[in-house]
């Protein structure tokens, strides 16, 4: 069984217990987390988790992860592991997803490091002020100052786009979930992809792959 799946108990072929995901399904960060267990049909039971409700903040989940955040993967009983570009790498090991080629995997991570950076800091914080705080008022200073940093990095990746389909080789990588996870929601964090064609054709073939799950279900 893959998928929100009301069982925690469910084993896997290998015998190991189901993953337990733990996110809230309006983060981008949580969202890369969940389309790569669809991506790659990994059995998981989803757990979501109220950011804004402080359900991260708990005895029993800080236990888990004492930074408090979300997403969250626990492995097997008693083993858990945090951040999402981490968390990508973990669950792509040994597929297409995440290259054995050392230089390609290089690559890999440099455009997860760039998405961490250069593009989640100003696109998806402002999508956070926007879109979850409904704040454009008490943070249109920071909203202004993020603008051209935001802009700056969709223009590397428009201008990478226009040399290659996906951004590591010629197919789809853990790469391209970390970075598609904010992007295509850019326009919430008032960012309008209008005049990045090539960044919105490759949003297309991220949602043309075989178990492409959206954010919103």
């Amino acid at each position: 069984m893959t998928g929100d799946a009301g069982v925690a108990g469910r084993c896997c072929e290998n015998g190991a217990s189901m993953y337990k995901a733990y996110g809230d399904y309006e983060s981008g960060n949580c969202y890369k987390m969940h389309l790569v267990l669809h991506l790659l049909d990994l059995p998981h039971h989803w757990v979501h988790v109220d950011i804004l409700n402080k359900e991260t903040r708990t005895p029993e989940f800080l236990a888990m992860n004492p930074n408090g955040r979300v997403p969250l993967l626990t492995i097997e009983p008693g083993v858990h592991l945090a951040e999402s570009n981490a968390i990508l790498a973990y669950l792509a090991h040994g597929t297409p997803l995440f290259p054995e080629d050392r230089l390609l995997r290089a690559r890999v991570l440099q455009w997860m490091s760039f998405e961490q950076y250069d593009h989640e800091p100003n696109i998806a914080t402002s999508r956070y002020y926007l879109h979850f705080l409904k704040a454009r008022e008490q943070y249109a200073e920071q909203l202004a100052a993020k603008r051209p940093a935001g802009l700056a990095a969709l223009g590397v990746m428009e201008r990478h786009l226009a040399q290659q389909p996906y951004f590591v080789g010629e197919r789809l990588t853990i790469a391209d979930i970390a970075l598609f996870a904010y992007t295509h929601v850019a326009d919430e964090g008032g960012f309008d992809l209008d005049g990045f064609p090539m960044i919105r054709a490759w949003l297309d073939r991220v949602r043309d792959r075989p178990g492409f799950v959206p954010m919103r279900q």
